[in-house]
């Protein structure tokens, strides 16, 4: 945009707001607002005519949305024009685009992981093929978000992408369609035991409610149904509603389950659930984390208030913050917190207090409240929905992400699936082998591994601290508290041999099974779900939580 255009643009801005400002007051008679507004606006038209050098507009515009908006809360943003597919994207779960996930490595970008029956799946393109040319262009050197732009499109219209194939080395060039990609919320849906079904839900998009039927029903057409795992691990929330309308399988029709109150009468109001169950009295247990938050929590919090169910796992995220989107004109909008949500019990589960000055703090103990469920349970709020039965979570070692991330994983990946590409696996049982293992250890035992356990960084600074203190007597203990320490490459193979097994077992079963594989195989060594089939084993234990026992406070 040239400067005239800018000048032109901040002139009709001036005007219009100066006419919005008078209506403002007649209203609401916030002279403040008006009166900074225009400040805003005469500053940008200064800046875009005066500053020595020229000014990008739109850099500007985005800038100062940014400074506004970081004072509020972490989910209230800008969001112009070019970031509205993205949007789009996580609220409807659908992209117009190939259906494949993609990575950096090295100069190049590669497939991680093309979507079952997806047009990049029905292609050829296999994971550890090389991106290296989009419709003709060479795409050396280009990132991630750039190469994602180039492959996502209006569906129906075609791309042409040329890659480095990983089994033979051959460059091909595939004519691909593009479709309307739609990202499942349901990745897997089974049974994990004699009549207990298990379902992981991802994301709540619009679409949610409708996977969640089919998955239940697809269930009952497989065998009885007689007990229900509900998987909300690592969901990050979504669309309100499709929280509601979830719930609405599960308890009576009109149930009340959640309660918005915002600033406005508009943004205070009550919702119940508008179908008919398919699983009104099915024993459930819900599975939840610190990375479940927002329409997750409702969920679980509203099957926990109402008694219908039993919660196991860890604390979650606590997030009881409602954000709604506003147009601002030119395809730009902004997301901004609205209300906050209370669950059946009253409560809020809002473990964060944000202010207008940029301010967050965790919410004090002495501020933490006690509610009651339907049943008379005590229960909390102010941090999370606690969970009925506590199970610890599952780590994994620094040392397993740095092999992860160093793509050592990845490439031991990519030579097994060379020489085993022609044959099947069972994705339930599937490990590698002895002989595998010993072969992964000879590819780390060939590569600089950048890293330092904890122990040693901590033994590190405790003999820079003897140094400067002069406490040259401690010198032998630190020898030999150094020479006990067992975590160099090759020892850390061993010491965390089982969680590395199972991320190689993952990234090989990703290639022959898909996603689905990976969660099947993930399924038999999980402490929650194994949790939550001893629970529904024992059906007088689970009544016995379901109706009367208090939760945690914290």
């Amino acid at each position: 945009m040239n400067r005239g255009k800018i000048l032109g643009l901040a002139t009709a801005v001036v005007a219009a707001i100066t006419i919005c400002a008078t209506c403002i007051f007649a209203t609401r008679n916030d002279f403040g607002l008006g009166r900074n507004m225009e400040i805003m606006v005469n500053l940008m038209h200064t800046l875009s005519t005066m500053y020595v050098d020229e000014v990008n507009a739109d850099d500007m515009m985005r800038n100062g949305a940014a400074g506004i908006t970081q004072k509020m809360d972490p989910y209230t943003t800008f969001m112009p024009e070019e970031e509205m597919s993205d949007f789009e994207r996580m609220t409807t779960g659908r992209y117009g685009g190939i259906g494949s996930l993609i990575r950096q490595k090295g100069e190049y970008v590669m497939i991680a992981e093309p979507y079952k029956g997806s047009p990049a799946d029905r292609a050829g393109l296999k994971i550890g093929d090389q991106i290296v040319a989009i419709n003709g262009k060479d795409i050396k050197n280009f990132k991630i978000d750039e190469v994602s732009k180039l492959l996502r499109g209006e569906p129906n219209s075609t791309v042409r992408v040329t890659v480095e194939q990983l089994l033979d080395g051959k460059r091909v060039e595939h004519k691909i369609r593009r479709e309307r990609i739609a990202i499942p919320s349901i990745p897997y849906s089974g049974f994990v035991a004699e009549g207990v079904g298990y379902i992981r839900h991802s994301d709540f998009t619009n679409s949610c409610y409708d996977d969640m039927r089919a998955a239940i029903a697809q269930l009952q057409s497989q065998g009885k149904l007689e007990k229900l795992i509900l998987d909300y691990r690592n969901n990050g929330g979504g669309v309100l509603q499709s929280a509601i309308d979830i719930l609405s399988l599960f308890v009576p029709r009109g149930t009340m389950v959640v309660e918005t109150k915002g600033r406005r009468a508009e943004d205070t109001k009550q919702f119940s659930t508008r179908y008919e169950p398919m699983l009104p009295t099915t024993p459930l247990v819900v599975l939840l984390n610190s990375a479940s938050a927002s329409a997750a929590e409702i969920v679980a919090g509203a099957i926990q208030d109402l008694d219908r169910g039993v919660l196991v796992g860890e604390r979650s995220f606590g997030k009881g913050l409602v954000q709604a989107t506003y147009p601002l004109g030119y395809n730009s909008f902004v997301k901004l917190t609205t209300a906050r949500y209370y669950i059946p019990s009253g409560r809020c589960i809002q473990a964060t207090k944000y202010s207008s000055d940029g301010k967050a703090e965790m919410v004090a103990d002495s501020l933490i409240h006690e509610f009651s469920t339907k049943a008379g349970r005590k229960v909390y709020d102010g941090g999370g929905i606690m969970p009925d039965i506590k199970v610890e979570p599952q780590y994994i070692s620094n040392f397993a992400v740095t092999l992860y991330l160093m793509g050592i994983i990845d490439d031991f990946g990519d030579e097994y699936y060379k020489e085993h590409h022609g044959e099947s696996i069972d994705p339930a049982s599937f490990s590698i082998t002895e002989a595998d293992y010993e072969r992964f250890k000879e590819l780390v035992g060939s590569r600089e591994v950048e890293y330092k356990s904890e122990s040693r960084a901590a033994l590190e600074r405790l003999k820079n601290a003897l140094k400067k203190e002069r406490y040259e007597d401690s010198t032998e203990a630190i020898k030999a508290i150094e020479k006990s320490l067992k975590d160099d490459k090759m020892s850390n193979l061993e010491t965390y041999r089982k969680e590395i097994v199972e991320s190689i077992n993952s990234n090989i079963i990703l290639r022959f099974a898909y996603s689905v594989g990976v969660i099947r195989n993930s399924l038999d060594g999980d402490n929650g779900i194994r949790r939550a089939l001893e629970l529904l084993a024992d059906a007088k234990e689970y009544e016995r939580i379901r109706t009367s026992q208090d939760t945690a406070r914290k």
